[in-house]
């Protein structure tokens, strides 16, 4: 058990980005210090903790972030697995290497959605030329053609509607190791946030409806309406869970096909989909996945009504104009504008449906997200 003491948790973080910044913002609060690890002395997380300023396997860095820690996470998930294992022999560490290990290969986690019984699409491993043509001729196209690794954000993947197209595509990627898996028709794209704790507690956000745009997120809403499609994400998400033997917050994301879901891909971490969840939740995300990893009591995860999140892409919109809209919050990041880079995000929550819808419609014009979510 890790116990606190009268100077309150101290957290290692390996990463500083804005989640980094946002899990110490949520633990402040509950009496938490941090201190991060970042290749940037001056990353976002800079705002609420220490920096240790270093390369992400570095171990003299390493071993400096965790000393007086009581417990170490991170906030993104291409850490490097050697950086986890030195961490596991030495400190309390969660999410575990394993789960890293899973989410960094599109095909592993292809694989283990399928062993935990998770619907997925028809994919194929690519490693070579007679492997995609025997790819294609499996899947049939029109499909998706990413890489295995490191690809996020629409990076590392092109869709493809021939084999000719699927043969220039993998030329494109450098003829690295992909995935080739059908393209889904799907109505929306949803995700389930949830955490489990060190004790085997389970605690789901409510189902959240997404609109991705260039394969960047862009806006999320939530609760989604679909009561039957939230209780199987949640049996979906809690299997994944217990069959890594995970500990923090997770976020699976999944395609709405006809009434069913068909899983994506899974981040072993906070998730910008569920950032909704710092206004319009009783518990935020980042307040639960630290009540989890230092064997906390998870928080109640119930909406407080309607919620909404729009991410500030590359430009940030007059700030009098946002925090003037009816029940919104602005979160800025502390970065620099640069073209498709994520700067900020509003949250919008309101207890009366209408009001949130024109809120909402507001804001999305503000930002420049003018498309509404396909919520159910």
């Amino acid at each position: 058990m890790i116990r606190s003491s009268s100077r309150g948790l101290r957290i290692a973080v390996v990463g500083g980005g804005q989640l980094g910044r946002m899990l110490g913002l949520a633990g402040i609060p509950l009496g938490m210090s941090f201190r991060f690890l970042d290749p940037s002395r001056n990353c976002p997380a800079s705002a609420v903790g220490d920096v240790i300023e270093g390369a992400y396997d570095d171990e003299l860095a390493l071993a400096r972030l965790i000393d007086g820690a009581d417990v170490a996470t991170y906030e993104f998930e291409n850490v490097p697995l050697r950086t986890a294992e030195f961490l596991e022999g030495r400190i309390a560490f969660a999410p575990n290497g394993r789960s890293l290990a899973i989410a960094q290969d599109r095909i592993a986690e292809k694989d283990f959605f399928k062993a935990c019984g998770v619907p997925v699409q028809p994919y194929r491993a690519v490693s070579s030329d007679d492997e995609l043509r025997i790819a294609v001729e499996d899947v049939g196209t029109p499909a998706v053609l990413k890489t295995r690794r490191f690809g996020y954000d629409g990076k590392g993947q092109v869709v493809v509607h021939s084999a000719v197209a699927a043969q220039m595509a993998w030329e494109k990627l450098g003829k690295v190791p992909c995935i080739f898996e059908a393209l889904v028709a799907f109505d929306r794209e949803v995700s389930l946030v949830a955490t489990r704790g060190r004790r085997g507690s389970f605690a789901a956000h409510p189902l959240t409806c997404n609109a991705h745009r260039e394969g960047i997120l862009r806006v999320s809403v939530a609760p989604d309406g679909d009561a039957s499609l939230g209780r199987a994400a949640e049996m979906h998400v809690r299997t994944l869970a217990e069959r890594l033997g995970y500990v923090g917050t997770l976020a699976v994301e999944f395609f709405v096909l006809g009434g069913s879901l068909v899983a994506n891909e899974m981040a072993p971490r906070v998730h910008n989909s569920g950032h909704w969840t710092i206004e319009g939740a009783v518990t935020s995300q980042f307040e639960n996945h630290l009540r989890a990893i230092t064997d906390l009591p998870l928080g109640e995860t119930r909406a407080r009504g309607a919620a909404a999140m729009v991410n500030l892409i590359g430009t940030v919109p007059p700030i009098d104009e946002l925090v003037a809209l009816p029940g919104a919050r602005l979160h800025l990041y502390g970065k620099e504008p640069m073209p498709g880079r994520k700067l900020g995000h509003v949250t919008l929550t309101a207890a009366e449906h209408e009001d949130f819808a024109d809120a909402l419609a507001h804001l999305r014009e503000l930002t420049g997200e003018p498309n509404p979510v396909p919520v159910a």
